[in-house]
């Protein structure tokens, strides 16, 4: 299972007009540590951003499981309870799952959670979907990673 954290890249943009912007937005990273974490972004961010940037906040996000489809545009964060029945009890137990869902509007995001829960096996509800200021995901690529026995240029 993937860790994933939040960062808030800080920088000036140029809005229209010729102004500068000092702006905070958030992506998120597929990372193993806060180290980590900070160094992805700064090496993913940085053929995209002229200029100075910092790392201004890290924070762990708690998913579950991330659903990416490139058709879209915006993060949605889900929440969903699986059921369980306690048999001593014969009570209902539910245990919250958060995902990331990736689609163009809110409509694609309900099609793609319930297109990717189809084959579970146990009973469960959609609590919650929430659009999210997520601008972008960086997942961990492990074919990027050079392998250590492997000489490099």
């Amino acid at each position: 299972m993937s860790t994933w954290f939040e960062c808030k890249v800080k920088y000036t943009k140029e809005i229209e007009g010729g102004m500068q912007k000092s702006v905070s937005e958030p992506y998120m990273v597929d990372a193993l540590s806060f180290t980590e974490a900070e160094s992805r972004m700064l090496e993913e961010m940085r053929p995209f951003i002229s200029g100075e940037f910092t790392v201004a906040n890290i924070k762990r996000v708690k998913v579950n499981e991330m659903y990416f489809d490139e058709a879209g545009d915006k993060w949605y964060r889900c929440k969903v309870n699986f059921i369980t029945l306690d048999e001593k009890s014969g009570l209902e137990k539910r245990t919250a799952t958060y995902m990331m869902v990736q689609a163009a509007d809110f409509a694609t995001a309900l099609k793609n959670l319930q297109k990717c829960m189809q084959g579970t096996m146990s009973d469960y509800e959609i609590a919650a979907i929430t659009e999210t200021p997520i601008m972008d995901v960086f997942r961990y690529d492990a074919d990027a990673v050079p392998a250590a026995d492997t000489p490099q240029a």
